[in-house]
């Protein structure tokens, strides 16, 4: 700091010397002075944030961003690349837009309404529609079925409430009801102090967003930050940075080193400044299922006076019962990972995985509900009536907060005690039989110590290509998740997975088995082995990988594209 005072008055010295001057020079001088100071603070910013490495990856990798649309601008060098885009995106096309055995497309309004025999036999149609069986529990994550008897009485909610919509309190009070009955549930499952407070939201995205917008709300009020900053791990949900886009605010990544795969608190101490507005946790996270050490985080929360923001979207009412299931807790010992930490400020949770409520259904909770009051939207001058809406949306459906609520109500504590149960002894089973079976122990590895519903593997030897074995599970049926950095493969159990559990083993093995007799066969024909790709990606959501990291984006926009390909 001390040299940086120095710099700066050594340039004040030679901006005031103005004998003999014109105005143009003097205002050439102020200009070079300011930009000066403020290349010189960024620098030393970074460099205090990041160290001297650090600081110059990221410049590389800004400059990169910079470059590459320069290059991809150019139709000579990626010709080659559009072609090998548009040959990928028209297979994802064929895999993912299907239209039936008759081929028939909907394009427009009938000019007669169908009767009602001819629409529910085109939505069972429509319902049975090739795709990867998750009834038989062959899918990662995605469906979070809780059973026949249940689904029926959602049905029957979702009917009773279907024209129901909460911005309405006065035409809806039983939906008013069950919004706040479910928030004051999910407080209670996750220790929520006196004062707690919460909203419903369409998911895990959304309260995620919230989350980041209240804390940026509250820090702009609270204490004048104009350029806010969020310190987050590496591995947090990708939300966050849909948060840090929609709302500018700037974000510092921390890396979370093997073998734990936590977020690295001396990091994320190192980051924090004046500006910073919030810090997070994830319990666990989406690649690894790992716990990140929040009581050592909630610390560095209370001592900076910084909110912290724990995602247990994905954990749900699995992590929220664990000790009571007869499993291990995270952080049990050191006060948890809720809101017994003094520093935790907010959680999400997703009902809609393991609360077994209709998709679109979450609850993000608050420490007090001042700390709430800074995710509304209110404007009392609109022409239409003093508007308020406590979250992204205006209008919202008044059925799946029935559906949340009958869920809630029909499962009960004992009911998600016993699927945890279920769900976390078939992963801990999975978890088992890769680190000591005898065929899969010596090629795939446990990412981690996973502490609830998901287990990461990846590949231990260069022989063995992880992405290879995903296409090989996929052959058989199975819909695992491709990760990237590092390329893993991970299996979010749910009730219907856990089910399944023994055949995903045995396919499991079977893969592997016959890959090491491939690569011995190979080698005994004297060929070399190093099948490892260094430079593939994974798509979230669809359980594949795409080889060539360069057309990752063009890609991913084509994948959208197709989603509405009618």
């Amino acid at each position: 700091m001390d040299t940086l005072n120095q710099l700066v008055k050594s340039f004040w010295l030679l901006l005031t010397q103005t004998s003999g001057a014109s105005k143009s020079d003097i205002v050439s001088r102020l200009v070079c002075t300011i930009f000066f100071i403020r290349s010189v603070h960024t620098v030393y910013q970074n460099v205090g944030c990041y160290g001297v490495s650090g600081a110059f990856t990221n410049a590389m990798i800004s400059c990169w961003s910079w470059i590459s649309p320069q290059i991809r601008s150019s139709p000579r060098i990626f010709r080659r690349m559009d072609k090998d885009v548009e040959a990928i995106s028209n297979s994802m096309a064929q895999r993912l837009a299907r239209d039936g055995a008759d081929g028939r497309k909907n394009l427009c309004l009938p000019e007669e309404g169908w009767d009602v025999e001819k629409v529910e036999a085109e939505l069972e149609a429509l319902l049975n529609l090739d795709h990867t069986r998750w009834e038989d529990g062959r899918v990662s994550g995605a469906v979070y079925h809780g059973g026949s008897e249940l689904l029926e009485i959602q049905t029957k909610a979702i009917g009773k409430f279907s024209v129901s919509n909460p911005i309405h309190p006065d035409v809806f009070p039983g939906v008013r009801k069950m919004e706040a009955e479910i928030v004051a549930m999910i407080l209670a499952a996750f220790n929520g102090p006196e004062d707690g407070a919460g909203v419903t939201t369409s998911g895990g995205t959304e309260s995620i967003i919230m989350a980041c917008l209240a804390a940026r709300e509250k820090a702009a009020a609270e204490r004048g930050v104009t350029s806010p900053e969020m310190i987050i791990p590496s591995t947090a949900h990708a939300a966050f940075f849909k948060a840090a886009q929609y709302f500018k605010i700037k974000l510092h990544l921390v890396s979370c080193p093997a073998p734990e795969y936590k977020a690295s608190v001396t990091e994320i101490r190192r980051l924090i400044n004046r500006n910073t507005v919030l810090l997070v946790a994830s319990a666990p996270n989406y690649p690894h299922g790992i716990v990140d050490d929040v009581p050592a985080i909630s610390r560095l929360a209370t001592e900076f006076n910084i909110p912290l923001h724990v995602d247990c979207c994905l954990g749900s009412l699995v992590i929220a019962f664990l000790k009571r299931s007869g499993f291990p807790s995270p952080y049990e010992n050191e006060g948890g990972f809720d809101f017994r930490q003094p520093g935790v400020t907010s959680i999400s949770v997703d009902t809609h995985k393991y609360g077994f409520a209709p998709k679109g259904s979450s609850v993000l909770l608050y420490r007090n509900r001042s700390y709430r009051n800074y995710q509304y939207f209110l404007f009392p001058d609109w022409s239409g009536g003093a508007y308020a809406s406590p979250s992204m949306a205006g209008s919202r459906p008044g059925s799946l907060i029935a559906g949340a609520w009958a869920t809630l109500m029909r499962m009960g504590e004992s009911g998600y005690i016993s699927s945890c149960r279920q769900i976390m002894g078939a992963a801990k089973k999975f978890e088992t039989t890769i680190l000591t079976n005898s065929i899969l122990q010596p090629h795939i590895g446990i990412i981690g110590h996973p502490m609830a519903s998901v287990v990461a593997f990846t590949s231990k030897n260069d022989e063995i290509e992880t992405y290879d074995i995903a296409d090989a599970m996929d052959a058989r049926g199975w819909h695992l998740n491709a990760l990237q950095s590092p390329p893993a493969i991970h299996c979010a159990f749910t009730i219907p997975t856990a089910e399944a559990v023994d055949g995903l083993i045995s396919d499991l093995i079977d893969v592997i088995s016959e890959m090491v007799l491939q690569i011995q066969e190979r080698k005994q024909e004297g060929e070399q082995i190093v099948r490892h790709r260094g430079k593939s990606a994974a798509l979230y959501g669809v359980g594949g990988s795409i080889a060539n990291t360069a057309m990752v984006s063009k890609y991913a926009e084509g994948f959208l594209d197709t989603l509405y390909k009618a």
